[in-house]
């Protein structure tokens, strides 16, 4: 504290806040939850999911393949045919055992879901879903 002498002889106390440490913890805290999120991958397409009553919520780390009211398969944005399905998942979950889930059109064929699942299997996916909305 300082004295009344060197208050009366111009000395003013300084009435700012330092916010260098604020500003250090915000970006602390910027960088920890641009490292920490997961990012979830859509498909690039628009699909009509059938209705269900015991929907859930899409895993995070998850392959996402869609299927289209014409038929198209997709990923990433990309069509990849039926052909390539088995190569796209077989590549993906050699790395990680993720979930493939299906965004299957609910005017799209069952057959098409059906053979588009067996590929899934065939390329060693253990859990694959259909995409619904609830």
């Amino acid at each position: 504290m300082k004295s009344r002498r060197s208050l009366l002889e111009g000395e003013a106390e300084s009435d700012e806040i330092n916010i260098s440490p604020l500003i250090d913890m915000v970006f602390i805290l910027l960088i920890f939850f641009i490292v920490t999120t997961v990012f979830v991958e859509e498909t690039g397409v628009e699909v009509n999911k059938p209705q269900a009553a015991s929907a859930s919520d899409l895993e995070k780390n998850s392959i996402l393949i869609a299927i289209t009211d014409n038929g198209k398969i997709v990923y990433g944005g990309k069509e990849v045919g039926l052909s390539g399905v088995r190569s796209i998942v077989r590549q993906l979950v050699s790395k990680d055992q993720m979930p493939v889930i299906i965004q299957a059109d609910k005017s799209a064929s069952i057959d098409l879901y059906t053979r588009v699942h067996d590929e899934c299997k065939l390329a060693g996916a253990d859990t694959i879903n259909l995409a619904t909305e609830g």
